[in-house]
């Protein structure tokens, strides 16, 4: 594969890596402005079971010491082309590396990840999801008697 083609796919993997950190970040935010809002997804099992899953699994990198397989998958395409580091891709791959990846202990992502994750076991409480209906029982929206 070609350097160029590499570079491309190390950026396709970035924008993953930041569109799975924006659903854990702004699917919170959902949560909390749909239990305001009555938007029915923020009360759907799956969709809540995915999002504190996704959190789960990068707290136990954090705690576990693990690189996340996005970043390492990323870096390992970027040295196949050649490049040096991160900064040698496109803009908009600049910049959301520069955004994504910030120059601080492990420790301080480590309790920002469990503190995140208690926050939406917290929510999961506060706001839970809809309950399955027992077998022979009407489904009904959540909230209503």
């Amino acid at each position: 594969m070609s350097p160029s083609a590499l570079l491309v796919l190390a950026d396709v993997v970035l924008a993953l890596h930041a569109l799975l950190a924006a659903f854990i970040v702004v699917g919170l935010l959902a949560v909390w402005a749909g239990a305001l809002a009555g938007w029915g997804f923020v009360r759907r099992r799956g969709w809540r079971m995915a999002h504190l899953g996704a959190m789960a699994v990068v707290a136990a990198e954090a705690v576990l010491g693990l690189a996340c397989p996005l970043t390492t998958w990323e870096d390992a395409l970027r040295r196949a082309a050649g490049t040096p580091g991160r900064y040698t891709s496109p803009f908009t791959a600049f910049w959301a590396e520069r955004i994504f990846y910030w120059d601080l202990p492990q420790e301080v992502f480590t309790v920002l990840y469990l503190a995140l994750l208690a926050v939406m076991v917290l929510t999961w409480r506060l706001v839970p999801p809809a309950r399955r209906p027992r077998a022979g029982e009407k489904s009904r929206p959540p909230g209503r008697g």
